[in-house]
């Protein structure tokens, strides 16, 4: 059932942010919109394109806001911020989109949904909150939110950082939603930062949780749901790089997955940056995609041709 011209396309917070991470609003438009220019690129040779994207840089600034503003309204929890996230990053994209688009002369619509993701109750994430999000404080901030009882970690030099649970994504519920605007001619932009964590009830209905989705693996679980023939992981460098910050480093270009598994069993690949990525492309090809790329976001069109990028294959 792969549709063999249709790609998901999972864009870092690079593309929301400036180089040096600043996230006020005039810069996240600015970038956004050097984005979408390379996106509409691609969508005008004819390829059916969706889009999701990062959100940690946002979620990180409501947080704050959270705490600052707690004596006044109401703190929201994380699956609200993942929400209105969503909603921010996504009209801000398909506003950019549609307009990249009309300067090629192509008229074109883009729809952000607000996307729940399904995960199990009774995941161990719960138990084992990991996940960094939001600002590093000192060790006497953190005791007052640990007070409170949220989970912080001593990170080093750089101070204290709250961890939540991540659980695994199991299914896009919206996943629907998309496929028929994908049918309609329309760019969807879907479950943005992970999506909305979301647990069904014994009895039927459904309820967010407390938690943040690895962005990369709710990406892959998108791509086989919309049956993509190829996903392109676009971040801030061309390639996944061996034996990285060593004077060994060397790119990694055209790779089977098998090999690639090897490689990120013997730890080339750091948890927190290219890691998720490089599992990401991985469950992809293995539950039955086609081509999947890590590559820099300007190199779009030719990590899908296969020639740019780390691209992956069976």
């Amino acid at each position: 059932m792969l549709q063999q011209r249709r790609v998901l396309i999972a864009l870092g917070g690079n593309a929301m942010t400036t180089p040096d991470g600043s996230a006020r609003p005039e810069d996240q438009r600015r970038a956004v919109e050097a984005a979408m220019g390379d996106v509409a690129a691609l969508v005008a040779t004819g390829t059916e394109v969706v889009l999701t994207h990062g959100n940690g840089p946002q979620v990180g600034n409501l947080l704050v806001k959270n705490e600052m503003a707690a004596h006044v309204v109401p703190p929201v929890p994380l699956d609200w911020c993942g929400a209105q996230t969503q909603g921010t990053i996504g009209f801000t994209v398909a506003s950019a989109l549609e307009a990249a688009l009309d300067a090629r002369g192509i008229t074109r619509f883009a729809s952000a949904i607000v996307t729940r993701v399904r995960v199990d109750a009774d995941d161990p994430a719960f138990t084992r909150p990991s996940k960094p999000i939001g600002r590093y404080v000192d060790a006497d901030q953190a005791a007052r939110f640990t007070g409170l009882g949220q989970n912080w970690e001593d990170f080093g030099p750089r101070g204290w950082r709250r961890v939540v649970p991540s659980p695994e994504p199991l299914e896009i519920l919206d996943a629907p939603a998309v496929r028929a605007l994908l049918a309609a001619g329309v760019v969807p932009i879907a479950a943005g930062g992970g999506g909305i964590p979301v647990v069904r009830e014994p009895s039927g209905a459904l309820r967010g949780v407390e938690a943040v989705l690895d962005k990369d693996r709710t990406a892959a679980l998108l791509a086989r749901s919309v049956y993509a023939g190829s996903m392109v992981i676009a971040t801030d460098v061309p390639n996944a790089v061996l034996h990285y910050g060593t004077p060994d480093a060397r790119p990694i270009g055209r790779i089977s997955a098998a090999e690639l598994a090897r490689h990120a069993a013997d730890g080339h690949f750091a948890g927190g940056s290219m890691g998720p990525k490089v599992e990401a492309a991985l469950r992809f090809v293995a539950e039955g995609g086609g081509r999947a790329v890590i590559t820099a976001l300007d190199r779009l069109a030719d990590g899908i041709a296969g020639t740019a990028g780390t691209v992956v294959e069976p």
